[in-house]
């Protein structure tokens, strides 16, 4: 079985990270798996963590009680998740479901954020990984809801 380490050090995401870089990320990560279905977390509840998808899926929605849950984007193995531990006001943004079987690294979120505080070439480079994470989700989102206009305009 591999070490979080190892799991940490061979991820897309973190690929071509300086070692005493990726050192900073193994402190407090954890592994988990989670079941089809399960919630990994909900929206507006406090983000404190980042999840390194290791295998399988997750959907991420966006979710209100009165409207209902809309899928926004599928995440696979090789993929990331999370990123509003490291903007104020720190709350998840969307609601993110296993949709199989699951296995994850977690990095802590507010470990991050002080090390990135601490050495701004380490919060410099984890930035411009997670800025393409925004960028990409935002895309993601914004397919969404032209796909979700169009299927609306066509019910009419």
């Amino acid at each position: 079985m591999k070490t979080a380490a190892s799991l940490i050090a061979e991820h897309p995401f973190f690929r071509g990270l300086k070692p005493e870089h990726l050192s900073v990320l193994v402190e407090g990560a954890t592994t988990a798996t989670f079941e089809p279905n399960q919630i990994l977390f909900r929206q507006r509840e406090p983000a404190n963590c980042f999840f390194l998808i290791k295998s399988g899926k997750v959907a991420v929605e966006a979710h209100e009680p009165a409207d209902g849950t809309v899928p926004v984007q599928t995440l696979g193995g090789g993929d990331v998740l999370g990123w509003s531990w490291l903007f104020p006001p720190f709350a998840w943004n969307f609601q993110a479901r296993a949709v199989g079987e699951t296995s994850v690294v977690i990095l802590n979120g507010a470990h991050l954020l002080s090390a990135a505080e601490r050495d701004h070439e380490f919060g410099y480079e984890l930035m411009k990984r997670v800025a393409q994470v925004v960028i990409t989700r935002l895309q993601a989102t914004r397919k969404q809801l032209l796909l979700q206009e169009t299927e609306s305009a066509l019910k009419d």
